[in-house]
């Protein structure tokens, strides 16, 4: 995290009835339960990680 950016994320819907793949990601993203949120690190790997269960989380915001 050479930048320092971070991403604040928030978990906004049940990974129940989907891909354990999708619950997975959750899980390392750090968030398991709804209404959670996280900063992340802004790197290649967390935007994927993201980009893989969009429909279950929303970017808040993006900061330094």
């Amino acid at each position: 995290m050479a930048s320092g950016k971070s991403i604040k994320v928030e978990q906004v819907a049940s990974p129940q009835r989907r891909h354990h793949n999708q619950r997975d990601t959750l899980i390392g993203l750090g968030l398991n339960k709804i209404g959670r949120t996280r900063d992340l690190p802004d790197t290649p790997a967390t935007r994927g990680m993201i980009r893989k269960v969009r429909h279950l989380v929303r970017v808040v915001g993006e900061g330094k």
